[in-house]
């Protein structure tokens, strides 16, 4: 019951914080920023649309190939179509509750492909690391090409709406707030949980545990080669879907892979803060195109026009493959010799 109300509790909050983003986006919004916006709508290619899907099934369905070589490392053959089903059924999930879906796809992954839960999990482990150093490096290329890029976004966040002067906030401080923030964060777990430092420790040396877990699959990988050359794939997919969606309205048209990369990492972002990146995506997108001179409405268009095509493919492909799982599955068994 305790599980249930922690796990309620947690996508109220993160839900709530999305709602939000999109409260904090709109209510500066002007009666000439809400025209503009109809506008926008109005004249967009929606054609594009279609690319965009493809461009984004292709990303989920690379993704799927990536997490089977994994598997494949660990002694298993799971099938393409089960495995990429079972990654759509996670994501679809993820829309609902964070981190559900990382477990559910392993568990109808192990249902239909016979491969241990745990061992499952571990790869999950790994490839989430993976991405979160491929983040990384999105984010060096993108400060490569546009040095200012990040001062000028954080200076944006801490602007005073009466135009006031910015105030940078030194590093030290940002450092100090966040080891702050983790302090809290770890004593309220220990004073609610009645945990000691001894305790604290092992629930360290746990995760670490698992982590490992996840990592030495790498270790039996046969291609590696191809799982880098997957996981280019896929991030470079991502950054054409948001080029692409940059021809979808007249007032970007003119923009290109520079401010592509910017979209990238900073929708990125937006996915890992709230469900699904409701409400943060878009507000992360238009805060970063606003440095770029669009309007703020526009920009706001254009990030929803972005998350509503990534959430059309994630709740289509999603549905979609919890029929045809079980479905392919009963086919297979049907015609399999006796």
């Amino acid at each position: 019951m305790k599980k249930r109300l922690r796990t309620i509790l947690q996508y109220t909050f993160f839900l709530g914080l999305g709602v939000f983003f999109i409260w904090w986006s709109i209510k500066d919004l002007t009666h000439d920023d809400r025209s503009q916006i109809r506008s926008a709508l109005k004249t967009a290619r929606y054609y594009l649309i279609v690319p965009v899907f493809l461009i984004l099934i292709l990303s989920h369905f690379l993704r799927a190939l990536r997490w089977r070589l994994l598997v494949k490392s660990l002694g298993y053959n799971p099938s393409k179509s089960n495995t990429f089903f079972a990654v759509m059924i996670g994501y679809l999930t993820n829309q609902a509750i964070p981190r559900l879906g990382e477990i559910l796809k392993c568990t109808m992954l192990a249902r239909y492909e016979k491969v241990p839960v745990d061992k499952l999990i571990g790869t999950i482990i790994l490839e989430r690391l993976i991405d979160a150093f491929t983040l990384l490096a999105v984010f060096g290329i993108t400060l490569v090409i546009q040095p200012e890029i990040y001062s000028q976004l954080i200076d944006t966040f801490f602007h005073s709406s009466k135009g006031d002067e910015v105030k940078k906030i030194p590093a030290y401080i940002i450092g100090l707030t966040g080891i702050g923030i983790i302090t809290i964060i770890i004593t309220v777990w220990m004073v609610y949980k009645k945990k000691n430092f001894k305790d604290l420790f092992l629930a360290i040396n746990k995760i670490l545990q698992r982590i490992w877990q996840g990592i030495s699959a790498i270790q039996h990988l046969k291609k590696r080669g191809q799982f880098i050359l997957l996981t280019v794939a896929i991030w470079t997919l991502y950054l054409a879907g948001g080029y692409v969606g940059f021809m979808a309205l007249q007032e970007t048209n003119q923009y290109g892979i520079r401010e592509a990369f910017s979209v990238l990492s900073a929708g990125s972002i937006g996915m890992i803060i709230t469900p699904g990146g409701i409400g943060a995506y878009a507000y992360l997108l238009q805060q970063t195109m606003l440095l770029y001179g669009l309007n703020e409405g526009i920009a706001l268009a254009f990030g929803w026009i972005l998350w509503l095509a990534q959430t059309a493919v994630v709740l289509i492909g999603g549905l979609i493959s919890f029929a045809a799982l079980p479905y392919f599955n009963k086919k297979k068994l049907l015609n399999s010799p006796l």
